[in-house]
C-alpha cells in the first residue's frame, strides 16, 4: 500500500471517538480488576472482542485479503497480531503492578514519538519534518504536563525498573504494529480485526493460565464490565484503529495517544468526581497546540474552501 494518506473530517471523527473510548478504558479496567486477575482480565477482553468479530466477519462472507497473500505477507499479519494487542496487553497487565499510573500514561503518550520516526523510514508519504517533529514534541510536553510530578514519582517496588521497561515496550508494539498496520496489502478491515483479536486471545489465554492459573469464577457485575471492554474499546475501537491506520497513516492514528490521558482526566471527575488538577487547561493547551503544528496541513485542507 503505498499511497499518501487519506486525512478527511470522517478521519478526525474517528481519532476523536478512539481518544475518548480509550480514556474511558481505565475507568472500567479499575471497576474489572476488583472482580478478576490482570491477566485474566486481559484475556477476557481480547476473547469477548474476537468471539464478537469473528461472528461478524463469518456472517460476512470471511474476506480477508482481496488479492492472494505471499507467505511474507501472512507472516506479517501473524507478528501484526501479536504486537497489535495480545503482548502489549500482557505487557501492561505485568507492567503497571510496578509503575504509578503516571508513568504508564506517559508511556502510552510516547507511541506518537515512537511513530514518527519508524514512518518516515517505513511508509510513504508520512515524511518527518521539523513542523511535525515540533508538534509531537510540545503535545508530549502537554501530557507531562497534565499528570504531573506523578511521571517521576518511585513507587518503591524491587521490580519498578523492569516494569517501566514493560511499559515502555507496550508502547514500542503499539506503534510498531500501527506502521505494519499501514503497509500490509488491500484488506478487509473487519476481517483483519477479527483475525487480529483471534490470534491474540489464542496467544493471551495459555499465558494467563500459566501465570495466574485456571480462571476464576468472577461476579455477574465483573462479567458485565469484561463484556463492555471486550465489546467496545477492544472490539469496535480496534476496528476503528485499523480503519484509520489504513486510510489516514500511522503518524495521524498515534495523536489518538495524547488524548487518552485528557478525557481519562475528565470522565474521572464527571463520574467519579475526581478534583480536576489546575494544569489541566495549560496541558489542553498545548496539546492542542501540538496536535494543529503537526497537523497543519491535514487541518488547513478540511478547513479551506472546495
Amino acid at each position: 500500500m503505498d499511497q499518501s494518506p487519506d486525512i478527511t473530517p470522517k478521519s478526525w471523527i474517528m481519532i476523536v471517538v478512539l481518544g475518548l473510548t480509550w480514556g474511558g478504558t481505565f475507568l472500567a479496567i479499575e471497576l474489572a480488576l476488583v472482580g478478576i486477575t490482570p491477566f485474566w482480565l486481559a484475556a477476557a477482553r481480547i476473547s469477548f472482542g474476537a468471539v464478537l468479530t469473528v461472528a461478524v466477519w463469518l456472517g460476512r462472507g470471511a474476506r480477508l485479503f482481496v488479492v492472494a497473500p505471499t507467505p511474507t505477507q501472512w507472516a506479517s499479519l501473524g507478528i501484526l497480531s501479536l504486537l497489535s494487542s495480545a503482548v502489549p496487553f500482557m505487557l501492561l497487565s505485568w507492567g503497571q503492578q510496578y509503575v504509578t499510573s503516571g508513568f504508564a500514561g506517559v508511556s502510552m503518550a510516547s507511541v506518537a514519538l515512537i511513530v514518527l520516526p519508524l514512518a518516515h523510514f517505513l511508509v510513504p508519504g508520512e515524511r518527518m519534518t521539523w513542523r511535525r517533529l515540533a508538534g509531537f514534541v510540545i503535545g508530549f510536553a502537554g501530557v507531562v504536563l497534565l499528570i504531573g510530578a506523578q511521571v517521576f514519582e518511585n513507587t518503591g517496588a524491587a521490580l519498578e525498573l523492569p516494569g517501566r521497561l514493560a511499559c515502555l515496550g507496550a508502547a514500542a508494539c503499539y506503534a510498531v504494529s500501527s506502521v505494519q498496520l499501514r503497509r500490509l496489502p488491500a484488506v478487509d478491515p473487519l476481517g483483519l480485526t477479527a483475525v487480529l483479536l483471534g490470534i491474540g486471545a489464542l496467544c493471551v489465554v495459555p499465558v494467563a493460565w500459566a501465570v495466574e492459573g485456571p480462571p476464576p469464577s468472577p461476579d455477574a457485575y465483573t462479567l458485565m464490565v469484561m463484556a463492555f471492554l471486550g465489546l467496545v474499546p477492544t472490539a469496535a475501537a480496534n476496528l476503528l484503529r485499523v480503519t484509520v491506520a489504513r486510510t489516514a497513516g500511522p503518524v495521524f492514528l498515534s495523536l489518538v495517544n495524547y488524548q487518552v490521558p485528557v478525557w481519562s482526566v475528565l470522565l474521572g471527575a464527571l463520574i467519579l468526581g475526581e478534583a480536576l488538577p489546575p494544569s489541566l487547561i495549560w496541558a489542553m493547551l498545548l496539546i492542542l497546540a501540538g496536535v494543529g503544528l503537526s497537523q497543519y496541513g491535514a487541518l488547513r485542507r478540511l478547513f479551506s474552501p472546495r
